[in-house]
């Protein structure tokens, strides 16, 4: 299988090195010219519990004519640059070519269908988490379950191939019939948590040490589960506000991405994940006040850090 991935940030490096270990061939597809020039000269590092790890990579190019039509494409961006990262991988796109996404927040896969149509489109969650410590550079900071699914339902054999080829790479990988509901779990998650450590600068652990800030997380949750209901959506926990909590203390020494952007002055995903939930909720009548005032202070957060800021 010839694969592709777009985007050279932590996770789209983390998949690459997967992939690598196992024995396949990637190629990784960045517009950037400078963070292309650097894995090609220095390859991919990645540190784990096994140490640090040095892969020499040259498979890599701002030019997707050189890399032609593969069999996937896993777009591996923020959800903010989505629209323009599959418009720009279009020259390897071929008859049978499928297209992954892994991304955080919601709408990736809708942008992605509009794009190349929904019949190649899958998308799902991962509960791996990387830290980006420089081009080419990360910290595999935690390790979970995938799961995929397709936005039609009808992409059988499809799904099978990739989750096929994600398990035999290391990535421990499932299939889902309901992949709305698996996104919005995962996004009821990332609601809870990421905002939180952006604003305070605290790891997930940490939340969950301070009452304040744990009611804040329960109200977030519950509007954005009053959100997903209102829309016929399941969310695949049992106690959401419970699940928030064990991820936390699962993955409690992590900076989650969303700290990660704000420190390095980077825009964020809010407007994917809290911010959707603020539009989702306007759309069909469900208050999420707390989610809401965490969008706006998220973005205040990104024009304070903003190279323009005074």
């Amino acid at each position: 299988m010839k694969i592709a991935i777009v985007g050279v940030g932590a996770m789209g490096t983390l998949i690459a090195c997967f992939l690598h270990r196992a024995g396949y061939t990637s190629w990784l597809l960045d517009d950037k010219s400078e963070q292309v020039d650097t894995i090609r000269q220095e390859g991919l590092t990645v540190e784990d519990a096994d140490g640090t790890h040095r892969i020499p990579f040259h498979t890599v190019t701002t030019e997707p004519e050189v890399i032609g039509q593969v069999d996937l494409i896993i777009i591996a961006v923020k959800a903010y640059d989505t629209e323009q990262a599959m418009s720009g991988a279009l020259p390897l796109v071929g008859d049978e070519t499928v297209v992954l996404t892994l991304q955080n927040g919601l709408y990736n896969l809708e942008t992605i269908a509009g794009i190349v149509g929904k019949n190649r489109v899958l998308g799902g969650v991962t509960a791996h988490g990387a830290t980006r410590l420089g081009c080419g550079h990360i910290r595999h900071a935690g390790s979970g379950e995938t799961v995929i699914g397709s936005l039609s339902g009808e992409q059988r054999t499809q799904l099978t191939r990739v989750c096929e080829l994600l398990n035999a790479a290391g990535i421990r990988t499932t299939t889902t019939t309901d992949v709305t509901g698996t996104i919005w779990s995962k996004l009821i998650i990332n609601a809870a948590i990421n905002p939180l450590t952006a604003l305070t600068r605290l790891t997930n652990g940490e939340i969950i040490e301070c009452a304040e800030l744990l009611d804040v997380q329960k109200r977030v949750t519950e509007e954005a589960c009053a959100v997903a209901a209102t829309q016929g959506i399941t969310i695949h926990y049992a106690s959401p506000v419970e699940k928030v909590k064990d991820v936390c203390r699962a993955t409690a020494p992590n900076q989650s991405s969303m700290l990660q952007d704000i420190l390095n002055g980077k825009k964020t995903e809010i407007d994917y994940i809290n911010g959707a939930i603020v539009a989702e909720g306007t759309a069909c009548g469900v208050s999420t006040p707390y989610n809401q005032i965490l969008t706006r202070l998220v973005k205040a957060l990104e024009i304070q850090g903003s190279p323009d800021a005074e």
